[in-house]
């Protein structure tokens, strides 16, 4: 049998509709794949491929409620299909052997050896066209080595969260468009959802059982997944939910194209990490506080050793000097915590390892004590925090079970709010993600705001000359406040730059900083340089 991946080009766009009478094959002709069938009244407002041909999608609308629904289109095995799709299932989990090395890309790897053993069971198994064996390894791919039901959802980039509240409710899923939706996904049973939701448990390397219910875990590809097992805890059945992540992590220019910050304020952040200077994001659920600490977190100089601390893995820096510390969850039933490891002891444990940065996907509870101990010493520290704003946050910190006491609130050099806003956009109104003000912390109590959103020209203002930064900096190098302020300016130009060059990506991001690090004034001619033949270049056409 020819390889899957050198026959997708002769599938794609294409349903193959095969049916079996008296052992000889009718097969249609090959038609554009046409969409899944939509109720009547909805209007089709977006299509697209997942993975061709075996997986498309249709957004549709309720004119009158103006409510979305996610419609997923999947290629499903006929009876005959499914009787030898189980027979194959069972061949392939007696065959595969466990790779001697590990395996960078388990679905290829699965492919190329599921397709060998298939090929020498083929004749045995009965006759089925080509187009049948292409789906039925596409759906042991799927369920083998893949998410199961939801791998589809999975595939979609457009796709932030996807949830299931239990037993024949819909799956529904965050989209970056159309935010909040309902999918036509369903488990209709129990056993179906339980032994999806296992699985998936077993692939983030954890154990959920009706003694454990709740788990919260990182998948493979460093998706979050929180789970709530079958009836203990919730009355619907098991419920899920999955944080998809980036294969690609914003970095700070994806985060300036998207307005969430201005050139002005990342460049400040820039300097002010430069310095060690602490810095906490604040914001309520998915308001976008790990993907900004993310991203800010680019923006330290190169070769500082630097240290995360998370529950569960969703940190990705690029730099190489860098610890991921990820917390454990006890073996024990009751109070028994034998073999935990809490981010109190990770944050205690970093401290031996002398970081330069440590960074602390969100405090809250007692590891805060540690970190502010920490930022005493004068490592610099980046954390999340559940809050609304600089208030409610300090009374959060300065309350049990975090304690932490006002005198070391100015630790906490820059507070940052990010909130996730709805702007109307080219007619359109969409849910965007914007810091809507940063503050310096001057003393308990004292906070001086350097950096506003305005929301009705969805801009930023920055007055970080009227904030305690740069003074502070000033008295702890051989430069002038007004040299600090120049040297801002110059790095939101080296970031503009980088944006007309439509250097994005968070790799090469951290490579232009590093560059600059190591030569600055160099770097800035050459930037000029290039800027003045582009400009001469523009005129003479």
């Amino acid at each position: 049998m020819p390889g899957i991946k050198g026959r997708f080009a002769k599938l794609k766009n294409f349903r193959v509709k095969l049916s079996l009478h008296r052992g000889q094959e009718e097969e249609e002709e090959s038609q554009p794949l046409p969409p899944p069938p939509i109720p009547k009244g909805l209007k089709i407002i977006k299509k697209y491929p997942l993975y061709e041909p075996f997986a498309h999608v249709v957004v549709a609308q309720n004119p009158k409620t103006g409510e979305y629904k996610y419609f997923l289109d999947e290629l499903s095995l006929d009876p005959l299909e499914r009787s030898i799709y189980d027979r194959v299932l069972n061949i392939l989990l007696a065959e595969i052997e466990s790779p001697r090395e590990e395996i960078k890309d388990t679905r290829r790897f699965f492919a190329t050896v599921a397709k060998d053993i298939v090929d020498k069971y083929r004749i045995s198994l009965g006759w089925l066209p080509d187009v049948s064996w292409y789906k039925i390894l596409y759906h042991a791919e799927r369920d083998l080595v893949g998410f199961g039901k939801i791998d589809a959802l999975m595939r979609d980039p457009n796709i932030e969260d996807i949830s299931c509240d239990g037993v024949n409710k819909p799956v529904y899923i965050w989209h970056r468009k159309f935010e909040s939706i309902e999918s036509n996904l369903k488990f209709k049973e129990d056993t179906e959802l339980d032994n999806m939701v296992v699985k998936l448990v077993h692939m983030a390397g954890k154990h959920v059982s009706s003694a454990f219910p709740i788990v919260d875990a990182s998948l493979p590809g460093k998706h979050r997944l929180a789970v709530c097992y079958r009836r203990e805890i919730t009355p619907f059945g098991t419920a899920f939910t999955i944080r998809k992540f980036r294969e690609d992590p914003y970095s700070i220019i994806d985060l300036i194209d998207l307005g969430t910050l201005s050139e002005e304020m990342a460049a400040y952040f820039w300097l002010c990490l430069e310095h060690r200077a602490s810095i906490m994001v604040l914001g309520g659920t998915a308001a976008g506080k790990t993907t900004a600490l993310n991203a800010l977190a680019c923006l330290i100089k190169p070769g500082s050793k630097i240290i995360t601390i998370e529950e569960t893995a969703e940190l990705n820096l690029s730099h190489e000097n860098w610890v991921s510390l990820i917390a454990r969850r006890s073996y024990g039933l009751g109070e028994n915590r034998t073999g935990e490891v809490t981010l109190f002891d990770l944050v205690k444990t970093s401290m031996r390892h002398r970081p330069d940065v440590l960074i602390v996907g969100e405090i809250r509870g007692n590891e805060s004590y540690v970190l502010f101990q920490a930022m005493a010493t004068g490592h610099g520290g980046l954390s999340t925090m559940h809050a609304e704003d600089i208030d409610s946050a300090v009374k959060r910190l300065t309350q049990k079970p975090m304690d932490i006491a006002p005198a070391y609130i100015p630790l906490m050099n820059i507070v940052l709010s990010v909130q996730r806003v709805h702007l109307k956009i080219d007619g359109e109104t969409k849910a965007v993600r914007r810091i809507l003000e940063s503050n310096e912390v001057a003393d308990y109590e004292d906070y001086r705001n350097v950096t506003k959103w305005k929301p009705s020209q969805d801009e930023h203002s920055c007055t970080i000359d009227k904030g305690v930064m740069l003074p502070h900096i000033s008295e702890r190098t051989d430069q002038t406040e007004k040299q600090l302020e120049k040297e801002v300016e110059r790095r939101a130009h080296v970031l503009h730059w980088m944006r007309e060059e439509n250097i994005r990506s968070y790799r090469d991001v951290a490579a232009i900083i590093a560059e600059y690090y190591a030569r600055p004034d160099s770097f800035f001619q050459r930037i000029q340089i290039r800027e003045a033949k582009a400009i001469a270049t523009a005129a003479r056409s």
